[in-house]
């Protein structure tokens, strides 16, 4: 028989290997769907220190771009092989 998990959002309780967990600061959050955990991130995100939050944003954002650039530079490379 599979564990039984609660959303911590809605209290929905769903089986393991469904819904998203994750460790955050230590806790083990559950959650039933992507819309629960957009839901609690949101929330989330209102209650950390702005001068966090603002390093956080930045990291993050310079992660996604370099991704974006790599992968840029991969389909130009194929590309320019194909041709």
């Amino acid at each position: 028989m599979s564990k039984k998990y609660e959303c911590v959002v809605c209290g929905r309780i769903f089986p393991e290997g469904q819904g998203i967990k994750l460790s955050l600061a230590g806790k083990e959050v559950y959650f039933h769907s992507k819309r629960c955990a957009l839901k609690f991130f949101k929330s989330l995100v209102l209650y950390i220190d702005q001068k966090a939050l603002d390093q956080a944003l930045k990291m993050t954002i310079k992660e996604y771009e370099e991704r974006s650039r790599e992968i840029r530079e991969k389909t130009k490379k194929s590309i320019e092989k194909v041709q």
